[in-house]
């Protein structure tokens, strides 16, 4: 049973005396230890046993609350729509209590007795000076601290907003500034912000004509099973007339339910704008919330989540053992699964986000967007909208993809180039692939490669890089249309974003530099950062990212030696399951470390930037936020793609011949693509490095980091499991939300999903199952981050935007040169070209037949140079003369030996021609595609306009209606001036 041991009943005035304290504005805080110490000194308090009165009898202050939504002040009326954290310094006199009061009185007792036999009997000792100083500062900085902290609450007081504190000591040296914002501020303050909030008036929504409305039906009731229970029974053809508030047209709005108006997250970014443009101005230098966070004044700032159940259930009066026992069992279940599972049967917005977006059980259905928004904010709404748009428009192509796949599947048996090379009868002697280590080796164990290379390498793979060029102009055609509906359902169309405030560091930074010239300026002149005071750390940042992008060059140098070396040792091996497999081998392990290596370089690459960012201090956050993206982006986006970029245009291109190779750091001869090409080595590194990105950085890392942090804190943790269930159920709404991570913003999300975009759409020629990962990584990555943002990091402010920013330039430049990238692996990288030049201009009959050998060299083993011919020249059971190569070359016995043949320079042409003609095709194939879709809906470009009109006519009504009034007035005032002689008679 739970219950609150009390000496006497004497706990009940403490409690009241501590409720006047916080009642009043200025007040000194005493620690609840020493209340304990005080208690124990009561005269009946000392030898009485220990009454003990259910915790069900203590009411909370949010059971209290009636019919109020969400967290509210000790009177139980006044919601709380924001809180402050900040350190509450401990007396020293303060000590850990044991678990026994009367214990505790004895050791006081004793404790002053002997500092009076002290006193009496010896001076006082004295204390290091330089320990007198430190703590003298300490002390300062503390005093300054809060003579800071009293001066910012006291404006926030002249704003209008109501502040109340809690210093309880359930978590120890924190201390909470609960905010309220009253009516009279909501109003003002939305009506600066310029807030579009619902009218009266209710209009009528057309969804188009009726052959559209009858289509639309018919999909809703088709789809039913796949929408989220979230909305409630109302008509879908119903708007409320949205007009931006005015305390002088507050007839225009249902003002019936104040409590309601101004939903929580409207609270909230109300009370942020206060906080925002408060400042503290008594010291040489003004302050604001960004400053006083930075400076440690206050610790954290944010809005609450909505409540649970659990204060509820600890109002219940337990009758019973049995009973009492049950509510035990529910409440520790409720802590375990955290304070969202258990909410009650009155579902909030949060308790429904759990269960219809943030659960994996839900994965087929849409998101609930709407609820989304009204709960986090436009911004963070707008990204899972993008990001279910994204996800939508992967499935047709992921089926197409795996069309494409099959399509490689079905016909390998049937391609002639492969059907060559693993014919046993072609007895192809091939040079060796390494000097001296490496033998001779003939063309048809060759055969697995060139198979599985025909997956990939076949004609179906233009189609899909030409409809993935296609497809990216249609889903970002696709999202356009879908951001301009939501700006109209959220009222955004004629949203305008505002100029942001500036940032704690820059604060600072001129903080600093007003301090430095205070002397030699006028004090009414503007201080701020120029360009030159930033010089150095931009200068700073150009020359570590460029330093940064050659580490990424090095790092995958350094892989290509690894794979040199791994081959030869490999060549001279013993092991014949080793020498059977190098190939594999090789292709495997490198993919691997490449893998290991960006995993790693990312988070070096994600702090790096954010430093560099700081360095240049940024005025605003928008500009820092797109500051910092550009530069993670473009060092994540080297780091990701420079190795699959040197697989699909460097590796094999500067290999020279037999006889006369290129060698890199001595005796390293440069690696060459296998007899089937690069492209089945490079659609390898992307599936590893595709699916190790997903699995391991974005998924894995997201599950196991937030665990691994709870189980540290266990550990740490001097309460065992009981004991951290009940001390989580004392906790209140601001306490919990304390424990939960920050919000660092949506810029990893976006990070993820566009290096992804990349992925799908850079080299989808080589890997056409690239969009099918990608689908399967998104469902999952979408309810993991929803439930990471319900359950396990604060409520963000809820920010307004009406568009993606700066992602959606980031989004249209990739899909620009995805096809250009497309163009240039299908022309250099794959076989497509070469096959095509044979067919039509070199094969006897028009078929594939003899393609092999037209693609391969001759090389006499005479031309050796000395020091690189096989160790073992009988590795085959036969002396070898000539052995051939994978090259376009005259042969030894011409008059030009190994020189680039005539076949070589056609070829090259004919990739060069299709690059053009691929990328001015699909290029205007995309804008032709751009200009058939609307940006905005024709539906919604008639709603806008029906709204403007409404909007005109209920003014043109209202105005009337003044005129009328006026009228009235004007007929009745011939009569006044009858009356007033009459009245004024008698004081006369």
């Amino acid at each position: 049973m739970f219950l609150v041991h009390n000496l006497s009943g004497s706990l009940l005035p403490e409690l009241e005396e501590q409720g006047a304290m916080r009642r009043n504005d200025y007040y000194i805080p005493v620690s609840c230890e020493e209340k304990a110490a005080d208690l124990g000194n009561t005269k009946d308090g000392g030898d009485s046993k220990y009454d003990s009165i259910p915790l069900s009898s203590l009411k909370s202050d949010e059971a209290a609350s009636g019919p109020k939504q969400g967290p509210t002040f000790q009177d139980g009326q006044r919601r709380v729509d924001y809180v402050l954290t900040y350190h509450v310094q401990k007396p020293q006199s303060v000590r850990r209590k044991t678990s026994h009061f009367g214990d505790y009185r004895i050791l006081r007792i004793l404790r002053r007795s002997l500092s009076m036999m002290k006193g009496r009997d010896m001076p006082p000792p004295k204390e290091d000076p330089e320990v007198a100083a430190h703590k003298h500062r300490l002390d300062y900085h503390e005093d300054d601290k809060r003579f800071r902290q009293t001066e910012f609450e006291d404006n926030l007081r002249e704003m209008g907003l109501e502040l109340e504190k809690d210093e309880g000591n359930k978590i120890p040296g924190i201390g909470f500034l609960k905010i309220h914002a009253p009516w009279n501020v909501l109003c003002r303050e939305a009506e600066f912000m310029k807030l579009k909030m619902p009218t009266k008036k209710v209009y009528e929504v057309k969804q188009g004509s009726n052959v559209v409305e009858r289509i639309n039906l018919f999909i809703r009731k088709v789809t039913a099973p796949l929408h989220p229970k979230v909305e409630p029974n109302r008509a879908q053809n119903v708007k409320h007339l949205s007009h931006p508030f005015s305390r002088e047209k507050q007839h225009l709005f249902d003002l019936s339910d104040r409590e309601s108006f101004f939903d929580s997250k409207t609270r909230a970014s109300i009370v942020y704008e206060v906080l925002k443009r408060t400042r503290c101005t008594k010291a040489k230098y003004t302050m604001g919330i960004t400053s006083l966070l930075g400076n440690g004044v206050y610790t954290a700032a944010y809005p609450l989540h909505d409540v649970g159940i659990l204060p509820h259930i600890l109002s219940i009066p337990m009758q019973s053992q049995a009973l009492c026992d049950q509510a035990t069992l529910i409440v520790s279940l409720l802590v375990l699964q955290g304070d969202v599972d258990g909410m009650g049967p009155e579902a909030n917005d949060r308790k429904i986000l759990y269960e219809e977006w943030a659960s994996y059980s839900v994965f087929y259905k849409y998101q609930p967007i709407g609820l989304i928004r009204k709960y986090f904010g436009e911004k963070i709404g707008l990204y899972f909208a993008w990001l279910g748009v994204y996800t939508q428009m992967l499935i047709p192509a992921s089926i197409v993809g795996a069309i494409v796949f099959l399509y490689g599947c079905a016909t390998v048996d049937n391609d002639i180039p492969s059907m060559e090379i693993c014919d046993p009868r072609n007895n192809i002697t091939m040079c060796p692939l390494c000097d001296r280590a490496c033998s001779y080796w003939e063309l048809k164990t060759a055969c697995g490669t060139a198979r599985a290379s025909h997956l990939f390498d076949n004609p179906a793979t233009v189609f899909f890089s030409i409809f993935m060029a296609l497809w990216a102009a249609m889903f970002m055609e696709h999202w356009k249309r879908r951001q301009m509906r939501l700006n109209y359902i959220w009222d955004l169309t004629g949203f305008e974003e505002e100029e942001d405030h500036h940032r704690t560091e820059y604060e600072i930074q001129v903080m600093q530099k007003t301090l430095k010239k205070q002397d030699m300026s006028p004090k009414d002149k503007k201080v701020k950062l120029t360009c030159t005071d930033r010089a150095p750390a931009y200068m700073m940042g150009l020359f570590t990212m460029l330093f940064m992008v050659g580490v990424t060059f090095a790092v995958v140098f350094g892989v290509i030696l690894y794979r040199i070396s791994i081959r030869a040792a490999l060549h001279m091996s013993s092991n014949p399951t080793a020498r059977s497999n190098i190939r594999a081998t090789v292709k495997g392990t490198a993919a691997v470390i490449n893998l290991v290596i960006i995993i790693i370089m990312d988070e070096i690459y994600g702090a790096l930037a954010r430093w560099l960012t700081l360095l240049e201090v940024p005025k605003t956050d928008k500009s820092f936020e797109e500051r910092l993206i550009i530069k993670t982006f473009v060092l994540k986006f080297a780091n990701a793609f420079s190795p699959i970029v040197y697989l699909a245009f460097f590796r094999g291109r500067m290999v020279g011949r037999p006889g006369d190779y290129v060698y890199v750091i001595g005796s390293y001869r440069m690696e060459e693509c296998a007899h089937a090409g690069c492209l089945m080595e490079l659609c390898i590194q992307l599936c590893i490095t595709m699916l190790g990105k997903q699995l391991i950085q974005n998924n894995l890392f997201e599950i196991a980091i937030p665990k691994i942090k709870k189980l540290i804190r266990r550990r740490k943790s001097d309460m065992d499991s009981q004991q951290q269930e009940d001390y989580n159920m004392t906790l209140q709404r601001h306490e919990k939300d304390h424990f939960l991570g920050p919000f660092v913003g949506l810029s990893p999300e976006y990070m993820e999903m566009i290096i992804q975009f990349g992925m799908v759409t850079l080299f989808v020629a080589s890997f056409p199952l690239a969009p099918l990962f990608a689908l399967l990584n998104n469902i999952i990555e979408i309810r993991l981050d929803a439930k990471k943002f319900v359950t396990e990091v604060r409520r963000p402010i809820a920010a307004r935007a009406k568009d993606i920013g700066i992602w959606y330039n980031l989004l249209r430049g990739l899909s620009k040169v995805a096809v250009i990238v497309n163009a240039f692996v299908i022309s250099f990288t794959s076989d497509f070209i070469p096959r095509l030049v044979y067919q039509y201009m070199y094969s006897p009959d028009g078929s594939m037949h003899g393609f092999v050998n037209h693609t391969m060299s001759y090389f006499n083993v005479s031309d050796f140079q000395p020091g690189t011919a096989p160790l073992q020249p009988m590795h085959l059971g036969y002396e070898v003369q000539i052995c051939r190569y994978k090259d376009y070359r005259e042969t030894p016995w011409s008059n030009t030996p190994y020189d680039l043949s005539k076949e070589f320079w056609a070829i090259l042409a004919c990739r060069l021609a299709f690059v053009v003609v691929f990328q001015n095709v699909v290029m205007l194939m995309s804008d032709f595609v751009d200009w058939l879709i609307p940006d905005i809906p024709k539906d919604i470009s008639l709603q806008i306009h029906k709204e403007k009109i409404l909007m005109v006519e209920l003014f043109m009504k209202e105005e009337e209606g003044k005129k009328l009034l006026r009228d009235n007035h004007a007929n009745q005032s011939p009569l006044q001036p009858r009356s007033r002689p009459a009245s004024h008679t008698p004081s006369n």
